[in-house]
């Protein structure tokens, strides 16, 4: 079967011009399931210029089987050089692509005068917002000490731990839709999940939904920690960092990393460069309990613990630069530290 090919806005062509009259003829699909496979539109543009075809008769990959018509080749990988950003540098190399970043309530309280420090949680959306424009997918769990401490509360007035520990739940879910408003404030499109229904505040939590809305670039606040009592949300931050297949866990908190002595009785205290976790866990060191360092060693996540107070701590720390202290993982990376 010949299907004639419409030309739209051709060009009148000069006598000089170099096409073949073989640009011309009908086209015959002799092999229609090569047509087919690839999903090509039923409408073919030409233009009408020489350029097409190089001299040796070669043709651009998405015409000879190699591509899908969007520049990517079939094995999904593309098939054209990386191409330079607008300020006409190549982007800079990254060492994770996904990752997620824990913030404790404690941090989101700044000074301390008030539950929630807005100053606090634009500086946050700012700098999410600088890394996410890289490509890199950023997902984010939350605590809630800040408001309200479950272990701390629980004995008082008769209120079980259970009860206390869904209280706390509750007030990370405060804090993940006070970071969400301001995020999108600033046009970072973000969604909130839950691990328990809270359907007409925000999504629950859907693993294989999660993976979609980041491949998308969106940024995803994990809220209510793991939906159960007894598990902080230092272990929740592990936990979804491994079901999300992220890449390192980034613990925000309110000191510049982890010390060999506490630096607050002691001025002399040494700031960790890195640890493994053998070592957190025999000098037990209060980084994270001991679930969430055990689920990260189980799973090979690495965790970097940095000062959130910092400027530029968090968009460093996203991007892999060193920052803070590294457990579980060395800093040697393609990736080096700007000033």
């Amino acid at each position: 079967m010949a299907i004639p090919l419409p030309l739209t806005s051709c060009s009148p062509i000069s006598t000089s011009s170099s096409i073949s009259r073989t640009s011309f003829v009908p086209l015959t699909l002799r092999n229609r399931t090569f047509f087919s496979n690839q999903n090509y539109s039923r409408r073919v543009l030409i233009s009408c210029s020489s350029s097409l075809s190089s001299d040796n008769g070669s043709s651009p990959d998405s015409m000879n089987g190699n591509g899908n018509g969007n520049g990517s080749s079939l094995n999904g990988q593309s098939s054209f050089p990386r191409l330079p950003s607008f300020d006409g540098t190549s982007k800079p190399p990254l060492k994770w692509r996904r990752v997620l970043l824990k913030v404790s309530g404690e941090a989101l309280a700044g000074d301390e005068e008030q539950n929630i420090d807005p100053k606090v949680t634009m500086a946050i959306a700012r700098e999410v917002a600088a890394v996410t424009r890289l490509g890199i997918e950023v997902a984010i769990v939350v605590g809630g000490g800040n408001i309200f401490r479950g272990s701390t509360w629980a004995g008082c007035s008769g209120l079980d731990r259970s009860s206390a520990d869904y209280i706390g739940m509750l007030a990370t879910v405060m804090n993940a839709i006070f970071l969400q408003a301001t995020m999108e404030s600033i046009g970072i499109p973000t969604r909130v999940q839950t691990a328990f229904r809270m359907s007409e505040v925000a999504e629950p939590y859907i693993r294989r939904r999660a993976i979609r809305h980041l491949e998308k670039g969106r940024v995803v606040i994990f809220a209510a920690g793991t939906g159960n009592p007894f598990f902080t949300t230092d272990t929740a931050a592990a936990l979804r960092c491994a079901e999300i297949n992220a890449e390192v866990v980034l613990k925000a908190t309110n000191v510049d990393g982890v010390f060999d002595d506490d630096p607050k009785r002691n001025p002399n205290a040494r700031l960790l460069d890195s640890l493994t976790y053998q070592e957190v866990t025999s000098k037990d060191l209060s980084v994270m309990d001991m679930t969430a360092i055990t689920l990260c060693q189980e799973n090979n996540i690495p965790v970097v613990v940095f000062n959130l107070s910092e400027p530029g701590n968090i968009a460093k720390a996203i991007k892999g630069e060193r920052v803070g202290t590294l457990i579980g993982g060395t800093w040697n990376s393609i990736v080096t530290t700007t000033s």
